[in-house]
């Protein structure tokens, strides 16, 4: 089985591959410790629930801060055409109080002479406004260029960061996603990126209209009277301290409602998934109880985030009014005095409202980075987790394949502190058929996931055909597997496209060679569209059964040097396994295999089975031996077939 059928040799992520296709196994979900898939959560507070992260303190916003201003440093070139259109876009609005006072200076020196409208210089003031014409149509030109270039800019960061997200993910060893639920994981791939895309588009262009529309007014306001600018001014102090405050007291709120809110995603999820159990159980009050516990906690978080954040207005503007007041006084005594025109003191009247208007965007702004800055600690928490261990640059690879495995010494736990597999050593020659059975918890599932290195050991070594495994490329190893899990693992599109994930441009007819093989071809030609109908996002459009027959057909078609089998036939009818058995045995022929079960009726004709308990083998041999020797594996017997 040619490599280039799986994932990169880094196993990194293609963007040219569908989402639904994004997965570390072409044969079945993602493995979980202790046995089935991780894929899907419980209802009624899962994993999910139970592993959700504490609220923690806010992180320090500056670190954050410097994670995004270094991200955004490829887009310099963005900056530089936003910046220039921006400052003009301002320079053409500041400019039209100014204009508008020489008017007023115009009509009122007429009215001072005494000559009436006849003496007003019309040709001037029909200038004056040709020109605030121009102005506000130019300032709007390049407000209109300034928001496209903006636009542009969020979404290619968010674009970027989302695929270097799930990129990201990719690389994240198994063990990650079995310590976070798919609710919180989905939050902040989906809900957190969509926060700090918004800022982007619209709060960073905010922000820089209102920090260069400061600057200007403040120019301006120079131009008339440093004076009035000076007792504008004075209440700026008190504008930061406000803001500052209600930041600072802000902040912790906001981190709590992405917590919150990527934990109640997480129940939902559970919920979603699962509401065929909770049906079964009568668990609907208790389940919407404890979404209603969750909805009010978010609720209670967004309230006070949103309440404490949205005292910035009221109190800005109080201060703004303030200022206003100062300055009227002031005005009105320059005016008396003759050191002001009338349309001077209008134009300075405008220009202090338009200098309070930016501190305002600015708190505004201000109260959107709070939250902004919670959901980017998120996502760069996740662009920050250990990764799994690297491949080696040069890795080897078995020059012909035989299936031979070998255990040497080795010891695993998922608790460093719980040993589960301690001292293990077994060898598997080429060929055969090891059938692994076992209580619950015993080690059979971890055993075949650190097979295919979903986990790393902690002593020992794997070798397959000699070659130790973490000396081999991930995608490289697992092409060697093929790998049937309990846990159906479907993705929205045609049977025909879910059977042929096995391997990289199937042929039909090898499509439907390996559904014959796994006795899937006949249920699927009785369905209206045959090999082309769509499976919907559960593949609950077909049976149990039916899912499991198609991952068995996909198995087929990788047709892979060894094989693993994880209750495999579990969800089938008795007459579908006992055809399905038939058919195990003509593709396990000269094929190593690794079957997992607990019917023991299935493994009779393996060539050994190796009885797990605590993780270590407690009996081996074949079935007869097995019995003969009345031990373990005769009792379990029994206890079936009584």
């Amino acid at each position: 089985m040619s490599d280039d059928r799986k994932p990169d040799s880094n196993n990194n992520f293609n963007p040219e591959r569908k989402p639904e296709q994004l997965q570390p196994s072409r044969m079945g979900g993602f493995p979980g410790p202790g046995g089935g898939s991780s894929g899907r959560r419980g209802p009624g507070g899962g994993p999910g629930a139970a592993l959700a992260a504490p609220v923690e303190k806010a992180k320090n916003p500056k670190a954050t801060i410097r994670k995004l201003v270094h991200f955004l440093k490829p887009k310099a070139p963005y900056f530089l055409a936003i910046l220039p259109l921006s400052v003009l876009a301002s320079v053409f609005a500041i400019s039209a109080p100014r204009i508008m006072g020489l008017g007023i200076d115009e009509l009122y020196k007429s009215v001072k002479a005494g000559a009436g409208v006849y003496s007003v210089n019309f040709r001037y003031l029909a200038m004056l406004l040709v020109s605030l014409f121009a102005l506000y149509a130019i300032g709007a030109l390049f407000q209109f260029f300034t928001a496209f270039f903006m636009a542009g800019l969020s979404q290619s960061v968010t674009m970027d960061l989302r695929n270097r997200l799930v990129a990201k993910l990719h690389r994240l060893p198994i063990r990650w996603f079995d310590e976070h639920s798919h609710g919180d994981i989905l939050s902040r791939v989906t809900n957190d990126l969509d926060t700090v895309a918004r800022t982007l588009q619209q709060g960073l262009s905010e922000l820089l209209n209102a920090i260069v529309s400061m600057l200007g007014v403040v120019i301006m306001m120079l131009l008339i009277s440093p004076v009035m600018t000076g007792v504008s001014i004075i209440i700026l102090p008190l504008s930061i301290l406000v803001t500052r405050g209600i930041a600072k007291r802000s902040r912790p709120h906001f981190i709590k409602q992405q917590k919150q809110l990527g934990e109640l995603n997480g129940y939902a999820e559970e919920m979603i998934s699962g509401h065929t159990i909770i049906k079964a159980f009568g668990g609907e009050r208790e389940a919407v109880s404890r979404f209603a516990e969750l909805d009010t906690e978010l609720k209670t978080a967004s309230r006070n985030a949103n309440f404490i954040s949205g005292l910035i207005m009221p109190l800005m503007h109080l201060v703004n009014n303030l200022a206003y007041i100062m300055v009227a006084v002031a005005g009105g005594f320059l005016a008396s005095a003759g050191r002001l025109s009338l349309g001077n003191i209008q134009a300075f009247f405008q220009y202090s409202k338009q200098f309070g208007q930016p501190i305002v965007q600015i708190s505004q702004i201000i109260n959107v980075i709070q939250s902004t800055l919670a959901a980017a600690e998120r996502v760069f928490e996740v662009l920050e987790e250990a990764e799994e261990k690297p491949d080696p640059e040069t890795g080897q690879f078995p020059g012909q394949l035989f299936g031979k495995v070998e255990i040497k010494n080795m010891a695993f736990s998922y608790n460093k502190d719980k040993p589960l597999i301690e001292s293990l050593d077994m060898q598997v020659l080429p060929g055969s058929s090891v059938a692994i059975v076992g209580p619950t918890g015993a080690g059979k599932t971890t055993l075949v996931n650190l097979l295919m290195r979903f986990y790393e050991l902690d002593a020992g070594a794997i070798l397959v055909d000699g070659v130790n495994i973490t000396d081999m490329k991930r995608g490289s190893l697992r092409s060697v597997f093929g790998m049937v899990l309990q846990d159906t693992w479907l993705f929205k599109g045609s049977i025909r496209d879910n059977i042929a994930y096995g391997k990289d441009g199937a042929a039909d007819a090898e499509i439907m060679q390996a559904a014959m093989a796994a006795q899937a071809d006949h249920f699927i030609r009785t369905l209206p569209d045959g090999y082309d109908t769509m499976l919907n996002e559960e593949a609950t459009n077909i049976s149990e059964g039916q899912r499991q027959l198609l991952t068995i057909a996909r198995a087929f078609l990788a047709d892979p040097a060894i094989l693993i089998l994880d209750e495999a036939t579990s969800s089938v009818d008795s007459r579908t396994e006992i055809l399905i058995q038939k058919a195990m045995k003509e593709i396990l022929k000269n094929r190593t295999s690794f079957i997992i079960a607990h019917r023991l009726s299935t493994i009779r004709d393996a060539d050994i089975i190796l009885v797990m308990d605590k993780g270590r083998i407690i009996e081996k041999g074949s079935h007869e031996e097995l019995l003969a020797a009345d031990g373990f594996y005769a009792s379990l017997y029994r206890s079936q077939f009584a």
